[in-house]
């Protein structure tokens, strides 16, 4: 028998790598200045109360689609992300892994 305890993994910080993905936008948007981080912090405010997210929130699913639309409505106000863009892309990518064989990188067509 050991006498050192088993260590525990770690959790990890965020639920989904999408979650992870949409904050390190965010975090490099910021730090490029397309927006300084108290204006974010009231934006996302807004869209959580809007939302009806006013309970304590653990970071899962809900937490992180007010991030997306709150990142989303800030770009389409800059003229960077327009929705009409969003939508096209994001339709080319769900027929792209929808297509791409099991075990293959999923790319969207050239142009995109």
């Amino acid at each position: 028998m050991s006498d050192c305890a088993e260590i525990a993994a770690p959790e990890p910080v965020f639920a989904e790598p999408w979650h992870a993905q949409v904050f390190a936008v965010t975090v490099a948007l910021n730090e490029a200045g397309r927006f300084v981080w108290p204006e974010w912090a009231a934006r996302f405010s807004e869209t959580l109360k809007r939302n009806g997210l006013s309970r304590d929130l653990d970071g899962g699913d809900d937490y992180f689609h007010a991030w997306l639309e709150t990142l989303e409505t800030f770009l389409a106000e800059q003229g960077a992300a327009l929705p009409g863009d969003v939508a096209d892309v994001q339709s080319a990518w769900e027929d792209a892994y929808l297509t791409t064989p099991h075990g293959q990188p999923v790319r969207l067509p050239q142009g995109r």
